[in-house]
């Protein structure tokens, strides 16, 4: 008689996984009371800000299984400004890939760094951390995405690598913040606290400086290890990382490509577009719909230079379209997560409790415990500025009660928010997305860094507690 064989446990979809985190915030929906905070319009903020102690239950209305796929549809609908930004974006990349500028540029700088193109990962994170940390470039940086990751597997190296050189950067930077006016200016401003101090900026340039040198060396240390042996990767057997890899140059070969003047001229126009993206979001506080006309506008004249016909543009477009369109779905389907909260009023109520939980801590153990409320929060509010508006005005007068400066409150808020966003589930699901990968294969390779940088924000939030 043939034994049967186990079968080994198998990752589900990531589209069920995502549908798993929908059913259990609409679970949440039922064990919460509806309820919200009265908002008042701050004319110097510009934006609504929660009134404490004004917290009322109101008619609950919790999602059922109607409500449940009718929230797939309008997440879809919400999340439509970012999943046609990256859809713009990858054609733009697609159609610098064919002139074969990415490649021709990625075999100049070996040819100039040669055994040290290991430079490249910590040079680009410190640029995108520092755009992260001053004037708060985040969502804007995710079009650069796939052209990293074709650099990163020209490179030797795989997906987690190219897409962590743009995120994990950016994503540092921007919650061990320094200047971004959208987190820690707003934040600051409903505490009543300056945005800039020589004390609270010297303190605030430390943490930058220590949480982007952690998020490096993690990343180098992974690349090194996959470089050396393929078979470490993660992503190892995954099929389309095997079909992209295949399809990318080697090292060997990039090495021996020329680089043309239609090359040079395409790399002109990419590096131009980033420069104007750093500009125009700063000045004219640009987003995705002016970024998404950008992009297409590069998309257009790249192709003109390398000769491209109008028809052969427009083929290269709907082709990166179809090769993103999971990432597009993924998107819209994350967000329908939020879009439950929402609408049944329930998370107002999570911060409520979740405050109430800080003042029934020790006051010793007060501003960690701020800290892991604020994580906790990065689940319910995945916007940075929409946490600040939402949580400060409870989390600063909470604050005094307990002890803790209300600088340090910023910072818990800061910390909370930022680097929740390389984990929660509702916010990485978008850059699972874009990267092309299982949201499994993101948390195994972002938990021990997530853990590690939890650890640096508590020893973090108690040398400030001594200092302010």
């Amino acid at each position: 008689m043939e034994k049967k064989e186990k079968k080994s446990f198998e990752m589900p979809h990531g589209f069920i996984v995502i549908l798993l985190v929908l059913a259990l915030c609409s679970i949440l929906t039922w064990i919460l009371p509806a309820g919200q905070f009265e908002r008042v319009y701050d004319d110097n903020l510009g934006r609504e800000i929660v009134v404490p102690d004004s917290y009322t239950e109101i008619e609950p209305n919790p999602a059922g299984p109607w409500e449940f796929f009718k929230a797939i549809y309008t997440g879809m609908t919400n999340a439509s400004n970012i999943i046609f930004f990256i859809i713009f974006a990858s054609g733009y990349v697609f159609v610098l890939m064919k002139g074969g500028a990415l490649d021709a540029l990625v075999g100049s700088v070996l040819r100039k760094l040669g055994n040290k193109d290991y430079l490249l990962i910590p040079i680009f994170m410190i640029l995108f951390g520092i755009a992260g940390s001053t004037f708060g470039m985040y969502e804007e940086t995710y079009g650069l995405i796939p052209a990293f990751i074709v650099i990163a597997i020209t490179l030797g190296y795989d997906r987690l690598v190219g897409g962590s050189i743009v995120f994990v950067g950016v994503a540092t930077g921007f919650a061990s913040a320094v200047l971004n006016p959208f987190t820690i200016g707003i934040a600051s401003d409903v505490a009543g606290i300056p945005l800039v101090s020589f004390k609270l900026t010297t303190f605030r340039i430390v943490c930058f400086i220590l949480f982007e040198t952690l998020s490096i060396s993690y990343v180098m240390r992974y690349a090194k290890k996959i470089r050396k042996d393929p078979t470490k990767s993660i992503l190892y057997g995954n099929e389309e990382e095997n079909s992209l890899t295949s399809e990318a140059l080697t090292r060997d070969e990039v090495l021996k490509l020329n680089f043309t003047t239609r090359q040079k001229l395409s790399l002109i126009v990419f590096v131009v577009l980033i420069c104007l993206i750093a500009y125009t979001v700063v000045v004219y506080e640009f987003y995705l719909t002016e970024l998404s006309a950008m992009f297409l506008i590069a998309m257009i004249v790249t192709g003109i230079i390398n000769k491209m016909s109008s028809k052969e543009i427009c083929d290269a477009f709907l082709e990166s379209t179809s090769m993103s369109m999971y990432g597009a779905l993924f998107i819209g389907l994350s967000r329908s997560c939020s879009v439950v909260l929402e609408q049944a009023n329930v998370i107002d109520t999570a911060i409520l409790y979740l405050s109430g939980a800080i003042n029934a801590l020790p006051n010793w153990f007060g501003s960690i415990g701020m800290l892991i409320v604020q994580n906790l929060i990065g689940f319910f509010i995945t916007s940075g500025s929409g946490m600040a508006v939402v949580t400060m005005p409870i989390m600063a007068p909470l604050s005094d009660l307990i002890g803790m400066s209300r600088e340090m409150a910023v910072t818990a808020y800061q910390f909370g928010d930022g680097f929740s966003n390389i984990f929660w589930p509702t916010v990485v699901a978008t850059v699972c997305g874009i990267i092309g990968v299982g949201i499994d294969k993101w948390y195994k390779f972002i938990t021990p860094l997530f853990l590690m940088m939890f650890l640096l924000q508590c020893v973090m939030m108690l040398v400030g507690g001594v200092i302010f």
